[in-house]
């Protein structure tokens, strides 16, 4: 299969397949005239990889993961301590970003309700934003 077959199938770039192959996630054989050839499972391969980069995974994990993923072998040591460390990272980042939204909910609290007794205007008139260090 070409590579703009497996891109089309696969619904992804060509683009990104150059990728894949640069990060050694996808190796595809070359023809005689130098073009690149895909397995019959290319396909279901680059919709793995999307699914493990939409987990959040890094082309290093993603490089790891996937032959298991794709019943290629067994789990390489420490897999699963890997994936748990990647789980707790992302529990962090959830976290974070939960209290980022509460304290910009206070925000638009205080700024849009007039009888909040610190009220406030999101913009100020005659005050300019270089004056703040913020643009």
């Amino acid at each position: 299969m070409r590579i703009g077959e497996v891109a089309e199938q696969a619904g992804v770039s060509v683009r990104a397949l150059r990728y894949y192959e640069e990060q050694r996630l996808l190796g595809p054989t070359r023809t005689g005239g130098g073009q690149r050839e895909y397995q019959d499972g290319a396909v279901e391969r680059v919709r793995m990889i999307q699914q493990l980069y939409a987990a959040g995974l890094s082309s290093r994990l993603v490089r790891e993961v996937l032959p298991r993923c794709m019943n290629e072998g067994d789990a390489p040591s420490g897999f699963t301590d890997s994936l748990i460390t990647e789980r707790a990272r992302i529990d962090r980042q959830i976290n974070d970003l939960t209290e980022v939204r509460a304290r910009l909910d206070e925000i638009i609290t205080v700024a849009t309700d007039s009888s909040h007794p610190d009220h406030c205007h999101p913009v100020r008139t005659g005050v300019a934003a270089s004056t703040t260090g913020t643009a």
